[in-house]
């Protein structure tokens, strides 16, 4: 699919995976602490996902009683592996601020926790470049829900009003192209997922292998 970039107004952004290049630091986090919890390795543990939740939200899943401890326990160490192993994907600034030069609105969308949210951010972009900043547990339900969506365009298009040549969500992941479609928006993949998946190429969604060729097709307009 060929997105009309003449109309686009606002493009929000998923953050892990499509943003911030961290799975390495997800993977090393959550492995660390099943291997504390004597738990199978990621490789097995990551087959009890609900595919409908967020990383965060599945702690349950994978931890089942004891994951409030989990969890806490994975944000103590993802927060220090953050300084030395988060990076941001090649061009993705560059296509970012090409979008903001051309009148469009930026906006973060994430199911992340504001907590390591806001650690990355700063280190990767300029915050100002985003006009929005939603993080996980902020809207109603989280993505795939369109509630996301709605709450992230509060005040700026009612649901009825988002259409997917004004509105794109761009993300890496079957959650973030859900999304979108509940929600009426253009969805954009980008990147590879962070879990095994294969969705089909729907002639529905743009697909792109990365922000080079997102970058390739600002310029072609």
């Amino acid at each position: 699919m060929q997105p009309d970039l003449s109309k686009v107004k606002y493009v929000l952004f998923d953050w892990d995976g499509t943003l911030s290049d961290n799975r390495a630091i997800v993977l090393k986090a959550v492995s660390q602490v099943l291997a504390e919890h004597g738990l199978p390795s990621w490789a097995e543990i990551k087959n009890k996902r609900n595919p409908q939740l967020s990383l965060w939200d599945n702690f349950a899943n994978f931890f089942g009683v004891g994951w409030p401890a989990a969890y806490e326990r994975y944000i103590e160490i993802y927060k220090k592996l953050i300084p030395s192993m988060v990076k941001a994907f090649p061009q993705a600034e560059k296509v970012l601020q090409r979008l903001k030069d051309d009148g469009v609105v930026l906006m973060i969308m994430t199911n992340k926790d504001p907590r390591l949210l806001e650690v990355e951010l700063p280190l990767l972009y300029n915050p100002a470049l985003f006009a929005r900043i939603v993080p996980g547990h902020e809207a109603p339900r989280d993505k795939p829900w369109p509630d996301h969506i709605y709450y992230t365009l509060r005040g700026l298009l009612t649901p009825a009003e988002i259409n997917p040549q004004d509105v794109w969500m761009v993300g890496d992941s079957d959650q973030d192209s859900d999304c979108a479609f509940a929600a009426h928006a253009l969805p954009v993949r980008i990147n590879a997922p962070l879990f095994d998946e294969a969705a089909p190429h729907s002639a529905d969604i743009v697909w792109l292998h990365d922000f080079t060729e997102f970058d390739n097709l600002l310029a072609k307009n």
